[in-house]
């Protein structure tokens, strides 16, 4: 099937948009300035908003398709972003094998730089306070006539998005526009500009200028989209535009990061081939600690606590923020809550943990200690939980963190938005293939039912995860996550189960 022209536009402009919910909506005031129209234009150059772009320009059925891209940031320079070997972005995130496969099927991970890609195939994970604890080991699952399989594949963002954006650029400039270095000014209703052209009165006109010096003298460049697609963060113009709501809340924690190098990672009983995640949850000091592989004995770090201990965290010289991390795996919640006291000038922090550590019964399994900090490396950001009320409205649709933001716990923040573009690409070749208007509500539809449910059942379940794991003390909810815990690690059939959602499929 042809992908739809632009000769052929006006027979697909929603009937019940024009004359309904696209009536109410403004028009600009000029009739001589005629936008540029595009079968799909997205806003935000992130993962997500890349992914839509490459999906659909690696598929024969949209490839087709004018489509372009708006991002502020400099795309340029995301596409020749380069670090030595021994450095790590602070910004990592864990692909699930089902994100893996998709931009396999994109042909996008082929440009990914391997060398910076790390599986791991364990998990383990215990509550600092009870003790309780229950062990993942993909490797275990694996049958002897396949290869081992992973849990999950840590990548630096910005490595996945410079493979993205060379994935757009093998698929050529034909029919495709990149707005970099750009900002949305305005997204308006387009009036009837041109009595002989498509009747734009229900689609979202875009009004683009470039960022910079230049911005103010600039004459903006107006774009009128068939379906525009919001992948432009929690705070996103493209929501807003479309007037849908979202409901959540802050949770009075901050995510510290960093990127650490670790001492011996062959450490027994876990042989040098399989590597590790840790996470131990810490309810005294607010949230969990997670240590995440990266290679050549790198890992990535997420604390999530208070923030109050996160900004002592960060004030802290790099030896005493060294042994703060060690101790939170290996310490208490007395001993640890002593030491997050002590003064920040103090240069006793090391003296202390190596003290504690030789009076302390150490968890059965610790990840290797943290030795160093990339400088820079060490920031901080508020944790979230965000949900639309809807995925899409007429010629709308949201992708990502502009539909959903859920607690980092579970990982899963990333690899929701890559199933979002997967699902919204096939929504929109099946449109094509179909004959069908990209930006009808009706074929949105089946991206919306595909993914909502799912976001909100896991966005639930992360937050459920924090508020139990938060609370401190010997109480009912200490004994509960004990007992599950306990539970769920002696029953592998459960043990399975979790292990094959948390694959992502």
């Amino acid at each position: 099937m042809r992908p739809i022209s632009r000769a052929i536009l006006r027979p697909y402009v929603c009937q019940s948009c024009r004359h309904g919910i696209g009536a109410g909506r403004r028009r600009f005031g000029s009739k001589s300035d005629s936008p540029d129209i595009y079968d799909v234009v997205c806003v935000g150059g992130g993962p997500a908003g890349l992914g839509l772009l490459a999906a659909l320009r690696a598929s024969p059925i949209t490839s087709k398709l004018r489509v372009a891209l708006v991002e502020t940031q400099d795309l340029a320079k995301a596409k020749a972003w380069d670090l030595e070997p021994t450095q790590f972005s602070n910004r990592v995130s864990s692909l699930t094998p089902s994100s893996v496969s998709f931009l396999r099927k994109i042909g996008a991970y082929d440009h990914l730089d391997v060398n910076r890609v790390q599986d791991y195939q364990e998990m383990q994970v215990w509550d600092g306070q009870t003790g309780s604890r229950i062990s993942f080991d993909w490797s275990m699952e694996t049958s002897p006539f396949e290869d081992m399989r992973t849990v999950a594949t840590m990548t630096e963002n910005a490595n996945l998005v410079r493979a993205l954006l060379r994935r757009i650029a093998d698929s050529g400039d034909e029919n495709f526009s990149l707005f970099s270095n750009s900002t949305v000014a305005s997204i308006d209703n387009g009036s009837d500009l041109n009595p002989e052209g498509p009747d734009l009165s229900a689609w979202p006109v875009l009004s683009i200028k470039p960022t910079g010096p230049a911005a103010e003298s600039a004459t903006p460049k107006r774009i009128a989209a068939r379906l525009l697609v919001g992948a432009d963060g929690i705070n996103s113009p493209v929501r807003s535009f479309a007037d849908i709501q979202t409901h959540g809340w802050d949770y009075g924690r901050h995510g510290i990061v960093a990127t650490l190098a670790l001492g011996d990672l062959a450490t027994p009983p876990f042989p040098a081939f399989k590597r590790t995640a840790y996470q131990r949850f810490l309810p005294a000091l607010g949230g969990p600690i997670a240590l995440l592989p990266l290679p050549n004995k790198h890992a990535t770090l997420v604390w999530s606590t208070t923030p109050s201990h996160a900004a002592y965290l960060k004030s802290l010289p790099t030896p005493a923020f060294l042994a703060m991390v060690n101790a939170a795996f290996r310490l208490d919640m007395t001993d640890l809550s002593y030491m997050m006291g002590m003064s920040a000038s103090e240069a006793t922090h090391q003296e202390e943990l190596i003290w504690r550590t030789q009076h302390t019964p150490l968890p059965a399994q610790i990840p290797p200690p943290a030795t160093a900090v990339q400088e820079g490396t060490v920031a901080s950001f508020p944790l979230r939980f965000r949900h639309a009320a809807q995925y899409v409205s007429p010629r709308v649709a949201l992708v990502g963190d502009a539909a959903h933001v859920i607690h980092p716990l579970a990982g899963q923040g990333l690899n929701l938005g890559l199933a979002d573009v997967a699902s919204l690409s096939k929504t929109i070749q099946y449109a094509v293939s179909h004959g069908m208007d990209v930006g009808d509500l009706l074929t949105l539809e089946r991206y919306s039912c595909e993914r909502y449910l799912p976001n909100a059942k896991i966005g639930a379940t992360c937050d459920l995860l924090h508020k139990m794991y938060t609370v401190p003390g010997e109480g009912p909810v200490a004994w509960a996550r004990s007992l599950g815990l306990g539970v769920v690690d002696r029953l592998p059939f459960v043990k399975s189960f979790l292990m094959k959602n948390a694959e992502g499929y």
